[in-house]
């Protein structure tokens, strides 16, 4: 066993999409080196494929915060030859952080540096031998658990097929409904090992006992992505689409430390038991919500063990670049937490929550995403094209919402297309504004159809509550694809009004084909109608003219 060697840096795992539509499976090494070549990340889940981004970010920020896009080391700080690690700082200029991303976009790749990087630390990328890859050694994980959790003891184990999150099965609860049948739960080569566990550490949820000792009691942690409403940025090609996402600058220089860098893993468990949250976003981007050990049998077969290790707050953790933010309701001083995504919001398009993502009312009780805010950057000083369209992803991992479980219910994912120009307008026609009010003219219509179902379940003596659901979803499904064509082909040059009128008029037609679908449906009884509590008469005919007349007096339309 000793002999073995999955190494990530050269050895096939992540799997990607070509600009030829065809999957492929590649190592660190080819993937930094072609990353234009690939269209995307095309993983088991988006869920995966945005926790290992956020891996190979993690390399980034630690490479790009140390050396400039000539594979020089910056002139304020000191670099270690052996594994690249920054010995000493001085005076932290930001601008060579910004002349270095602005040099990357220009050349379109990333450069030698970053796979000198991997390379002078390769022995920390091994699934295998003395520093296994996310894990800890057997006498590490020993040292760090209760007695009873110990590896002789066997407990504390989790399963491969609890840990891919598309079946998180436990050996208690079988999943009726997974992708894959009984006998294969637990079959991994070991690139997909290595995918789902790069991805359990960030939406581990709260099932499992094992812990590692503290002074102090705590709960198991969920993941860390697992505690966000996820947004990032999405470009053309995979190169883009980590360039845009890797934000460089802060008021002061934090030196990039991925957990991988930590010579003694437990000087991280020690870091970690103080719950501080990180200064750098490469340790926050490989942060563990788990120690993990995997025993591997003759035949290859691992068994792993599992222990969680507390975790750091979300309040105000502003250094996570990649979340919505909501105000918390306890918040006694502007306290902010990540608006996670749950069970009741699945149908909630991402179109509907535009200012949480662009804070167009300059709200206090509002704080943008910090890639939002990165890209805004970006634009002001004139790195990237004022005219770029960007295409901000959101992709969620909701759990079931059972505090002793936090087991994954579903996945969603969203996206938003438009110009930059548009999304960070700072003219007097101030598109944002314009947008924002256009989305809660829209909503208010939605209020006025709202009344419309709910006329209709009391004429069919329905349950109003689960009509209205079903029923509303439905009519924003007809709008979210419409809404965000509209939304993508805004520009600066744009007639604000002529261009709202433009979608008050498809609104105005997509709810006109809603109604018709019921009126040519209509039962006896729709016609027929009941006499309300005020004695008037109310079917069908009469809610259709309740609601077109709402909506004509809202939209005001100019034909």
């Amino acid at each position: 066993m000793n002999d073995q060697h999955f190494n990530l840096v050269i050895d096939p795992w992540i799997k990607v999409i070509d600009l030829n539509a065809k999957t492929q499976t590649v190592s660190m090494v080819e993937l930094f080196e072609n990353a234009k070549q690939y269209r995307q990340l095309a993983g088991e889940m988006r869920s995966q494929d945005l926790a290992i981004m956020r891996f190979l970010l993690a390399v980034l920020q630690t490479v790009y915060s140390r050396f400039n896009a000539e594979d020089k080391s910056y002139g304020w700080l000191t670099v270690d030859p052996k594994k690249f690690q920054v010995t000493d700082v001085t005076d932290y200029d930001e601008d060579d952080l910004l002349d270095t991303w602005e040099s990357l976009y220009q050349g379109g790749n990333f450069t030698q540096v970053v796979v000198e990087y991997l390379k002078k630390n390769q022995d920390r990328f091994d699934l295998f031998g003395e520093h296994p890859f996310y894990q800890v050694t057997k006498e590490e994980y020993d040292r760090f658990v209760l007695d009873k959790y110990k590896i002789a003891k066997g407990t504390g184990t989790v399963a491969i097929k609890q840990m891919n999150r598309r079946i998180s099965e436990s050996n208690n609860t079988p999943d009726l409904f997974s992708p894959k049948i009984a006998d294969s739960k637990n079959d991994v080569d070991l690139a997909e090992l290595v995918r789902w566990l790069i991805c359990y550490q960030n939406f581990t949820g709260v099932t499992d006992k094992a812990k590692v000792e503290t002074a102090e009691k705590f709960s198991t942690p969920a993941g860390w992505l697992y505690k966000l409403n996820p947004v990032y940025a999405n470009g053309k090609n995979m190169f883009e689409s980590l360039l845009l996402n890797l934000v460089l600058t802060g008021d002061e220089y934090y030196q990039e430390r991925p957990v991988w860098e930590y010579d003694e893993i437990g000087e991280y468990i020690k870091w970690r038991k103080t719950e501080l949250l990180p200064d750098n976003r490469a340790a926050l981007y490989t942060a563990w919500s788990r120690i993990i050990h995997i025993e591997w049998s003759s035949d290859m077969l691992p068994t792993i063990y599992s222990a969680g290790i507390p975790i750091f707050s979300s309040s105000n953790a502003f250094i996570e670049p990649m979340t919505v933010w909501k105000k918390s309701r306890q918040a006694k001083d502007n306290e902010f937490i990540p608006a996670v995504k749950g069970k009741q919001a699945l149908s909630l398009a991402m179109w509907r929550k535009f200012g949480d993502y662009v804070n167009p009312n300059k709200a206090d009780d509002v704080h943008r995403p910090g890639i939002v805010s990165w890209l805004n950057e970006l634009k002001n000083e004139k790195i990237i094209e004022r005219k770029k369209r960007i295409s901000l992803v959101s992709v969620a991992l909701v759990s079931d919402g059972n505090a002793t479980s936090q087991s994954p219910y579903a996945e969603v994912s969203d996206d938003l297309t438009l110009d930059l120009n548009v999304l960070f307008d700072d003219s007097e026609n101030y598109w944002p504004k314009r947008i924002e009010d256009t989305i809660d003219l829209t909503q208010d219509v939605g209020k006025s159809y709202w009344v419309f179902v709910n006329d209709l379940a009391r004429i069919r003596k329905l349950d109003s509550k689960e009509l209205n659901k079903k029923l509303m979803d439905k009519f924003y499904d007809q709008l979210n694809m419409p809404f965000k064509t509209w939304l993508s082909q805004l520009t600066n040059q744009d007639d604000r009004d002529l261009k709202i009128n433009e979608w008050k008029k498809e609104l105005w037609k997509i709810v006109n084909s809603e109604v018709e679908d019921f009126m040519k449906n209509s039962t006896s009884r729709d016609i027929t109608g009941i006499v309300d509590d005020q004695k008037n008469l109310l079917n069908v005919f009469v809610a259709k003219n309740k609601l077109l007349g709402s909506v004509s007096n809202k939209l005001k339309i100019r034909w």
